[in-house]
């Protein structure tokens, strides 16, 4: 029927499809982004065909996660970029944004080749959140806290690097936060 809105989901949906989400959320803690997806079903207390309604592929159910975290950290930016000191915005935008990719095993490499595809649903989502980051780095530029020759894209490879190689070594897990002040060097000004 042309001009009627789209039926609104029923209660007991929306309650399985936020079942499920949260608990695809710790799954996917748990097991990174191949998590398997009977796995989720069972420990929703659904039905795999119910998943499947729901989110027809793991890449429906993995946008659906994740799009809610790409859009938390560009509103994030977004409001760092209205406190104080350029450069603290910066460094906790990234701290947050390494902590984030680094709390979902294989997101690191989601991310990028989100960023990559446009066809990607997570597509959008990770360019807003890119570009949020790349108005604090501009800021902290401007500032002259930041070298001037790191763009947006060098900072988000930065911060998916570090995330990506703590996920592929989680040995080196207790060593981010030492990691994550030699990026924040070399991006550092040195003085004249």
């Amino acid at each position: 029927m042309a001009g009627e809105s789209p039926k609104e989901p029923r209660a007991d949906a929306r309650r399985n499809r936020e079942r499920i989400l949260a608990v695809a959320r710790t799954v996917v803690q748990e097991q990174g982004t191949e998590a398997s997806l009977r796995d989720i079903a069972r420990r929703a207390e659904v039905g795999l065909g119910t998943l499947y309604r729901h989110f027809p592929t793991r890449e429906a159910l993995l946008e659906a996660l994740l799009r809610h975290g790409f859009d938390r950290l560009a509103g994030r930016a977004e409001a760092l970029a209205e406190s104080g000191s350029p450069y603290e915005a910066l460094v906790e935008f990234l701290r947050e944004l390494i902590g984030g990719a680094g709390a979902f095993r294989g997101l690191a490499g989601s991310m990028m080749a989100s960023i990559s595809d446009e066809q990607s649903p997570l597509h959008a989502s990770c360019m807003a959140m890119r570009s949020a980051a790349g108005r604090l780095l501009e800021r902290a530029q401007a500032e002259g806290n930041i070298r001037g020759d790191i763009d947006g894209t060098d900072l988000f490879a930065l911060a998916n690097a570090l995330s990506w190689i703590t996920d592929q070594a989680p040995s080196l897990d207790s060593r981010r936060d030492h990691l994550f002040g030699l990026v924040m060097d070399g991006l550092t000004r040195q003085p004249e």
